[in-house]
């Protein structure tokens, strides 16, 4: 492996992380530092998690394992051992970075907590992803993402406003998480070229939900007095002069189907999308789709929340009509060129398929020499102009660079590797 290759090419990172932080240790692949998933002998519960390739369920053939420790080497390791400890340890001392995921207090009950790193390795850097922190009357509770979703505030606005709240079907909670370990760790090892330290960055999942709810949770009081609630895809703005429990809303579809799906689309009347509401209904007007009350509107002096409902009724309805008769490609197309604001829908094909990514050259196609073939993945996550930042390798198979890391680089002999893995080390 060239650990030259990209801005992180001279670091090493010492991957301890779950499902909460596999995606912290793939951006720093990305950009260049040799990560080293360690992983317990046998493999790492995660390997279990499918979809699976082929549908064959084998431990070495997890996309979910493939997507979040793809540009990782690989080795098996049980820290939880005397042994285990001491080799950590001494991977440690080489390290630039650890990232965990364990629970706030079980690396120090190890003794391989970020003080004992550190007291052997001043300028190591140690990133820990965690439900809520390590410090607080939460950091002790377990949590699922589902959990951490309603408590950062983010779940009690999304779904329909007549049922349960909903969650995507990622763990995006995880997934903010191990993004602002990342982005604290390169912090730190830009603070170390500064002061020749390390430290500890503490990456709670719920902080990093809460931070990016934005208007939707914190709710747009200045506006309506109203607290915002989940509307599903429904755009809900308070009707003038109604209060309490006796408000009326004005109820705009955003998502509308299409021929072969839907897109999504919100005429709003503020100054800067003033011209992709007067572009669509201008598109509807020459279909000859458009109602006499939508021919008469006049969007500069427009106000969603003093029409009648018949009114938002005969108007929605116009643009629900004309969006059945067209496909989502017709509808970007003459978007584009009528600068109005609607997006497709993309489905997964369609996404595959969409010609900006495929100009930009994301896609990747990576080797898989166990399987003899090679599978198209999503590529970097950004284009660097100075460095690569690029899939260089497959996810690890089960302790694929245990010689590699322990015989070459710690000095094991074959005996010794034998030892260790006979006695469950490694």
């Amino acid at each position: 492996m060239d650990s030259t290759e990209g801005l992180l090419g001279p670091y090493r990172v010492l991957d301890l992380t779950n499902e909460r932080g596999f995606l912290c240790g793939k951006l720093l692949g990305d950009l260049g530092a040799d990560v080293i998933k360690i992983e317990k002998p046998g493999g790492d519960p995660a390997r279990a998690l499918g979809p699976f390739y082929h549908d064959e369920r084998e431990p070495e053939k997890s996309l979910y394992w493939w997507a979040f420790n793809i540009n990782k080497r690989g080795v098996t390791l049980d820290i939880t051992t005397d042994d285990g400890r001491k080799i950590f340890k001494r991977l440690a001392k080489r390290a630039d970075i650890v990232l965990e995921s364990f629970d706030p207090g079980y690396l120090d009950g190890l003794g391989l907590g970020y003080p004992e790193l550190k007291s052997t390795n001043p300028a190591v850097i140690m990133a820990s992803i965690s439900n809520f922190g390590q410090t607080g009357p939460y950091k002790d509770f377990k949590a699922s993402d589902l959990t951490l979703w309603a408590l950062s505030g983010i779940g009690y606005a999304t779904g329909d406003d007549d049922r349960a709240p909903l969650m995507p079907s990622f763990p995006i909670g995880y997934f903010f998480a191990a993004m602002s370990a990342a982005i604290g760790a390169l912090v730190a090892v830009y603070h170390r070229a500064l002061t020749g330290i390390g430290q500890h960055v503490d990456a709670p999942a719920q902080l990093g939900l809460a931070w990016p709810s934005g208007a939707e949770v914190q709710g747009l009081w200045d506006a309506d007095q109203i607290i915002v609630k989940r509307s599903g895809a429904i755009w809900k703005r308070a009707q003038t002069g109604t209060s309490g429990t006796g408000v009326k809303y004005v109820n705009l579809p955003v998502i509308y189907p299409c021929k072969d799906g839907g897109v999504r689309f919100v005429p709003f009347v503020d100054l800067g999308m003033l011209p992709s509401t007067v572009g669509m209904t201008e598109w509807i007007i020459e279909e000859g789709m458009a109602s006499e009350t939508l021919k008469n509107v006049d969007w500069r002096g427009w106000n969603w929340q003093t029409v009648s409902e018949d009114v938002v009724a005969d108007v929605v309805g116009c643009f629900r009509g004309f969006f059945l008769t067209h496909t989502k490609a017709e509808l970007w197309e003459g978007a584009q060129k009528r600068h109005i604001q609607l997006y497709p829908l993309l489905t997964p094909s369609d996404e595959f398929a969409f010609d900006q990514l495929h100009i930009r050259e994301y896609w990747e196609n990576v080797n898989h020499p166990d399987l003899g073939t090679t599978v198209v993945y999503p590529g970097a996550f950004i284009k660097l102009s100075e460095a690569p930042c690029r899939i260089r390798h497959r996810a690890p198979l089960v302790g694929e660079h245990n010689e590699e890391i322990y015989e070459r680089e710690l000095g094991f002999s074959g005996e010794e590797m034998k030892s260790l893995k006979q006695a469950g080390v490694i």
